[in-house]
């Protein structure tokens, strides 16, 4: 339901973008069914809505397409909502795994103030506060956890879809526009947005970032194919073609070396950059059907992923190529997600799960512990850690941020 100037927002969704069309004669008939089939079928493959959400997810998704500006009659809003909301429920999703364990943690999660904004990724910034892109809001934000105040920041191009997120050494935020094709730097004390646009018109979708040692900041663009690096003294910005054809590089980071390392989500691949050349190496993980989206380094500079669709934590020994890999407590359509390592374990999120855990793997005994995330959960992309080792998270679908104190 998204404008055709808004087209690579969708793509948030993209794991069902390569569904079958649907016709008209496949959707129930029923007051709201032409304008779905118009303008959600006007801009992405209409058979995204058979993911379904419960009424409250669908109410969300409706303010979520009324802030990037949805060409829906005002007074055909309700009715869209109704139609979707009983004919596209909730699917069936496991049911979330609890597993005690040694750890003691508590979840506090703080709302958004913009309704369907969309948090994307969080950032624990040098100070204490905790930052968050709105999406589908056109805003960055800035959460005080010691007094819960919250403030935005309007980016300075509509649309923008702002979607990772960094702060380098001055405490400036740097984001990726995911909508508008550029990286931009925000300057917490004026407002200030500065844009440095993508050299190559068909890179329109940079998406994760992260500062190197140096000061370079690396990022990904998964529909351009691309792995980047902007320069922020020269404003230089090089890219370098994936070597697999739509191989989505998606999380970035970069290790202990200098070394960057990228998931590629439309494969079963992950890649090494050469910080010099830019040349990449890719090593292709054993099973064809795994798609690591997010991935964390430790401390022996070994890479844990995400693989979202089989419901596996992975590690991966860049020196060797061998590769491990976990089945996630709630099983394998719980979609684990956003992932940090921190405190000597890795910390993620079942995204798939109800309600969604945050998790919890200690790489020396092999052991899992999880807890159910307030209110759902529902989803994190992505996760930060504060100064103090503590995961912060923002989840979309619920419009809200969230802190793991590890106690």
């Amino acid at each position: 339901m998204l404008p055709k100037s808004t087209l690579p927002l969708a793509l948030a969704t993209a794991a069902l973008a390569t569904a079958p069309m649907a016709h008209s004669q496949d959707f129930p008939d029923g007051p709201g069914k032409e304008t779905v089939m118009a303008v959600c079928g006007g801009c992405h493959d209409i058979n995204r809505v058979r993911t379904g959400y419960t009424p409250e997810g669908w109410h969300t998704v409706m303010l979520m397409m009324r802030n990037v500006q949805a060409p829906v009659p005002d007074d055909q809003w309700q009715m869209v909502e109704q139609y979707l909301a009983q004919n596209f429920p909730e699917r069936p999703r496991p049911a979330a795994s609890i597993i005690e364990g040694p750890a003691e943690a508590e979840i506090k999660i703080w709302p958004v103030p913009t309704p369907g904004s969309r948090p994307h990724d969080p950032l624990a910034a040098a100070d204490g506060s905790i930052w968050y892109t709105g999406q589908l809001s056109n805003k960055l934000g800035r959460l005080d956890p010691k007094t819960g105040e919250v403030r935005e920041f309007a980016v300075r191009t509509p649309r923008s879809g702002p979607h990772g997120l960094v702060e380098d050494r001055r405490g400036h935020i740097w984001f990726t526009a995911n909508g508008a094709g550029y990286i931009g730097r925000l300057d917490p004390k004026t407002g200030e947005v500065a844009e440095y646009p993508m050299p190559d018109a068909n890179v329109r979708d940079p998406h994760s970032l992260v500062f190197d040692q140096n000061g370079v900041l690396w990022f990904t663009a998964q529909q351009g194919n691309v792995v980047g690096r902007l320069d922020p003294t020269t404003r230089e910005i090089k890219l370098a073609p994936s070597p697999t054809p739509r191989s989505r590089p998606y999380g970035i980071q970069v290790n202990s070396k200098g070394v960057p390392f990228v998931v590629e989500f439309g494969t079963n691949k992950i890649a090494r950059v050469d910080p010099m050349t830019m040349q990449i190496r890719e090593y292709v993980l054993p099973d064809p059907a795994s798609r690591p989206r997010r991935l964390a380094i430790g401390p022996d500079d070994a890479i844990w992923y995400t693989d979202y669709p089989r419901g596996y934590l992975g590690r991966l020994d860049p020196a060797t190529g061998a590769v491990k890999e976990w089945l996630s407590p709630s099983g394998t359509k719980s979609e684990p997600y956003g992932i940090v390592f921190t405190k000597g374990a890795l910390w993620y999120n079942e995204s798939g799960a109800k309600p969604n855990t945050i998790v919890r793997f200690d790489p020396q005994t092999e052991q899992f512990q999880t807890w159910a995330i307030p209110g759902g959960g529902d989803i994190v992309r992505n996760m930060d850690v504060t100064r103090e080792g503590n995961p912060v998270t923002a989840n979309s679908l619920v419009n809200a941020i969230g802190l793991v104190e590890v106690k």
